[in-house]
């Protein structure tokens, strides 16, 4: 039933009318007129529907009580326990700005911390943090990571010395020093889009150095000979809100690609340094579950990555893509004058570890975890 206002007759319509009253007084009576009926209409409709409600059956009216706060829990929960996602890098700068920066680096605080620390627990640990994201979501994919983490200790210590990631082995993967351009395609073509943007970022930081001090945000890492500076965006999974906010447009730009490891221990994001005369100590890296991208910003000549035993040069404006879990050594062996060597270096995905694997693993490497 719908209740409407009652217009007036005809009859009341021409006695307003023909009174000596002024048009808009005429205007208002007719309105409130038709106010007074739809408000008896509006009192008999609400009436009628509290009525139909207790005539209902009070079963029934259990039943839906109960499947509303079933589907309010439903939300509450699923809204809890959403996987993280790929992580944007704006989130990484507000969670990094909560736990706390110093100098432009992030330093693990966490003895538990699974990138940082080893010890005859680790792999406990691991399986615990999968069987925690499985319960939560599902075993589905899992295989690898499954046979990775029950037989990690056999994988490390049965590796040749050419392949020995110091933290995590993902089996059944393919294994080679170097990946071509097209692993990563679209993102190796964005950074290379973009050298002219980084590079200027880059020179303007590169403007704040001085023979008596080390500008804030950058980091000086040892070597046997020369001098290695980093300035990190992203370190260890964690962004460093400092020194993207001094590269705005490279920032921007790591949140645009679509392999770029974020939210994982396993992350990293910097501007790399070589003095003249540097020579980086052959080393490991963490896991095999990255390909590491260097984009050329300066690259003088008697500069060479070697991985694996095979040696690369950069290319200003390029990318390079290498396996760090290789054994790896880099130099920088040119004259004084030629300045230094120069890299943007982003840690992403391993073309091969599928999408699952990739939401699991972010789990069990988060940063802290």
């Amino acid at each position: 039933m719908v209740w409407v206002p009652l217009r007036p007759t005809r009859t009341d319509r021409r006695a307003l009318l023909c009174a000596p009253t002024p048009r808009s007084t005429t205007m208002a009576l007719e309105w409130l007129m038709g106010w007074t009926w739809s408000l008896d209409g509006l009192r008999d409709f609400i009436a009628t529907g509290i009525q139909s409600f207790r005539d209902c059956d009070a079963t029934a009216l259990a039943a839906v009580a109960c499947l509303l706060v079933l589907f309010v829990w439903y939300c509450y929960h699923v809204g809890r326990e959403q996987p993280r996602a790929y992580a944007t890098v704006n989130a990484l700068m507000q969670s990094a700005e909560a736990n706390g920066v110093q100098n432009g680096y992030v330093y693990c605080h966490s003895p538990e911390c699974v990138r940082c620390t080893h010890h005859d627990g680790l792999n406990q640990k691991l399986y615990h943090n999968l069987q925690e994201y499985a319960k939560r979501y599902s075993w589905s994919g899992m295989g690898r990571i499954h046979k990775g983490i029950r037989e990690q200790g056999r994988y490390l210590n049965s590796r040749p010395s050419i392949q020995k990631p110091e933290v995590f082995f993902l089996p059944d993967l393919p294994t080679m020093p170097y990946f071509s351009r097209d692993a990563q395609k679209h993102d190796v073509e964005l950074l290379e889009r973009n050298f002219q943007t980084i590079l200027c970022e880059f020179e303007t930081l590169y403007k704040a150095f001085s023979n008596c001090s080390l500008p804030q945000g950058w980091k000086m890492n040892s070597t046997p000979s020369g001098e290695w500076f980093t300035f990190y965006l992203v370190n260890q999974g964690m962004c460093v809100p400092r020194n993207c906010r001094r590269c705005p447009r490279t920032y921007r730009l790591l949140g645009s690609l679509r392999t770029c490891i974020g939210n994982n221990v396993f992350g990293n994001a910097c501007i790399s340094v070589l003095s003249p005369g540097t020579v980086i100590a052959e080393h490991y890296g963490p896991t095999n579950i990255r390909i590491r991208c260097h984009l050329g910003l300066k690259t003088p000549s008697n500069c060479e990555l070697v991985v694996g035993g095979e040696p690369q040069c950069w290319a200003e404006g390029r990318c390079l893509l290498f396996d760090d879990s290789f054994l790896h050594t880099a130099f920088h062996e040119g004259a004084p004058e030629d300045g230094p060597r120069v890299v943007f270096m982003v840690d992403l995905w391993h073309p091969n570890v599928a999408a699952a694997e990739r939401q699991a693993l972010d789990f069990i490497f988060a940063p802290g975890r």
